[in-house]
């Protein structure tokens, strides 16, 4: 460590690098979110961050915004070269910013292995669920690489610790993402409607993320025919967009639902929480999951959740204290769920209590001194 790396370290104040994939505005996943959440909220607390992501089309390649820096590098769709040329344009970056610590948004890139390696600076590896979750090739491999080489793993719930520990067993720091509370109060302090070109129904569930497959989207689509068999004053609204967009839009007019489900795209992230607070109950029937950041929102705006059992998501949502969860797959399960809270008004209302409360938990101003925490303890651990 030099002398101006220690000057920095004993003001506290660090200079943080985050490699992530995708960013905003263009991409707004859970990752992507949760990405420049974290980046703002390092910032108020006086270090200094540049995010590192891919450039796309209209996109500036250096920008300094929200009190941090991002930088954007082309990858080529060149199979093999793009991803070399891509992290040698990594390496040149780290080495202009000269970070005191490295962090990773996810754990499946083998470009963690090669940059840990090159610049021997302490590195996080934080997996956001996919990564650990979803299969992929060489996938028990290259993660087995990145967690032996890494000076901190880092899970979003108990649950990924332990299928970490599977692959390679070491210590795990459990930190979830966060949410920004503030935003939710005020929405749900004021009377906020959503110019929508609906009919809005009596009771209205919502769905929010991408349209792929492993977020089981037709299943809650065939429960949406069931529900409308037994009344005609539920709608569904699904915000977002992806590749599976036009057959569910598809399937949603074969089985006659045009009138109960409405697709509305993308929206920004700040518009989530006008159509959370006009909604009444979460439904995310996901085929896999981490923490999606998508329920801890649901929690601050207050909605009864009906997801999958699958992931993380059992350590967060209790049946009957957050909603229920269902089996993956099971449009019928997913109808019994919403039937009993809709069929509760008194239910609906204590679980909108717990879960505002339990948002509390996950604000961005805790979640950010946790993984600030790591960030001193690998720094102390390599000095």
């Amino acid at each position: 460590m030099n002398a101006n790396q220690e000057i920095k370290l004993s003001s506290k104040h660090l200079k943080i690098a985050i490699l992530v994939h995708f960013f905003p505005p263009k991409y707004l996943g859970g990752t992507e979110i949760a990405t420049y959440n974290l980046a703002k909220y390092l910032c108020k607390k006086g270090h200094e961050v540049h995010v590192i992501t891919t450039l796309y089309k209209g996109a500036p390649k250096k920008i300094y915004e929200s009190g941090f820096h991002i930088h954007r590098l082309f990858w080529s769709k060149i199979r093999f070269i793009g991803g070399i040329l891509f992290l040698i344009k990594q390496i040149r970056c780290l080495k202009n910013i000269d970070p005191d610590v490295i962090h990773f948004q996810g754990a499946g890139g083998i470009n963690i292995i090669f940059l840990k390696k090159f610049f021997r600076r302490p590195c996080v590896a934080w997996g956001q669920g996919s990564d650990i979750y979803s299969p992929w090739s060489f996938k028990n491999t290259i993660l087995k690489s990145v967690f032996r080489n890494v000076d901190a793993v880092v899970a979003l719930t108990e649950d990924m610790k332990k299928d970490i520990q599977k692959i390679f067993n070491r210590a795990v720091f459990v930190i979830p993402n966060g949410i920004d509370n503030t935003i939710f109060k005020k929405i749900s302090s004021n009377n906020h409607s959503i110019d929508l070109s609906i009919k809005k129904r009596d009771n209205m569930l919502i769905f929010v993320g991408n349209f792929r497959p492993v977020k089981g989207l037709k299943y809650l689509i065939y429960a949406m025919k069931l529900i409308n068999e037994q009344s005609r004053d539920v709608g569904l609204i699904l915000i977002g967009d992806g590749e599976k967009r036009l057959e569910l839009e598809k399937l949603v007019k074969t089985l006659d639902l045009s009138e109960y489900i409405f697709f509305i795209g993308k929206v920004s992230n700040e518009q989530i929480p006008k159509y959370m607070h006009n909604s009444d109950i979460f439904v995310l029937p996901s085929l896999s999951e981490g923490l999606p950041l998508v329920i801890l929102e649901a929690f601050a705006s207050g909605l009864p959740i009906v997801a999958s059992k699958v992931g993380g998501l059992p350590s967060i949502i209790k049946d009957g204290e957050n909603g229920f969860l269902v089996e993956p797959k099971n449009p019928e399960k997913i109808v019994e769920k919403i039937m009993i809270l809709l069929k509760n008004k008194k239910l609906m209302k204590e679980i909108a209590k717990n879960n505002k409360l339990k948002a509390e938990k996950y604000d961005w101003s805790s979640v950010s001194n946790q993984i600030e925490s790591v960030y001193f303890e690998v720094i102390d651990n390599k000095s």
